[in-house]
């Protein structure tokens, strides 16, 4: 039966689908091909992401249960780096819309943006890595 508690898992996909996808369209478009629709795609797969890691967070936060003692420090650390990928992601989303709407995208601003980027998918490598832990070692025994 389906529960609230199954949120989570099913909407923790989106932002790392869309923030790597959006990073490797930045990537792209800055180091191998000056392509206008990949900055266009990047900008636009890093809002979706930005919304989905919101959604991730707040599902993950309010909707699960509670965890076993012995995951404690496994679920604090989870739950930190989901924080920080959630924030680091709004600022860079923030900084994108900026840029755009200034016409400033193609100024030396978008080292920032790509720096910011770079700091957000590794959170978002650790946090799901944490996350991984937690459901494969402690929730599933």
């Amino acid at each position: 039966m389906f529960s609230a508690e199954h949120i989570h898992p099913m909407v923790v996909h989106f932002p790392i689908a869309l923030i790597i996808s959006g990073y490797l369209a930045e990537v792209t478009h800055l180091f191998i091909k000056k392509e206008p629709v990949l900055k266009e795609f990047h900008f636009w797969l890093l809002a979706a992401g930005s919304l989905s890691a919101f959604a991730a967070y707040f599902s993950g936060a309010f909707l699960t249960s509670t965890v076993p003692p012995e995951a404690t420090a496994v679920y604090s650390r989870h739950e930190l780096f989901a924080e920080l990928t959630v924030f680091t992601t709004l600022v860079n989303t923030a900084l994108m819309l900026y840029l755009k709407l200034e016409k400033k995208d193609e100024t030396r601003l978008k080292w920032l943006a790509f720096a910011l980027n770079t700091i957000t998918v590794i959170l978002l490598f650790i946090t799901g890595h944490n996350g991984g832990v937690l459901v494969y070692d402690y929730l599933l025994k």
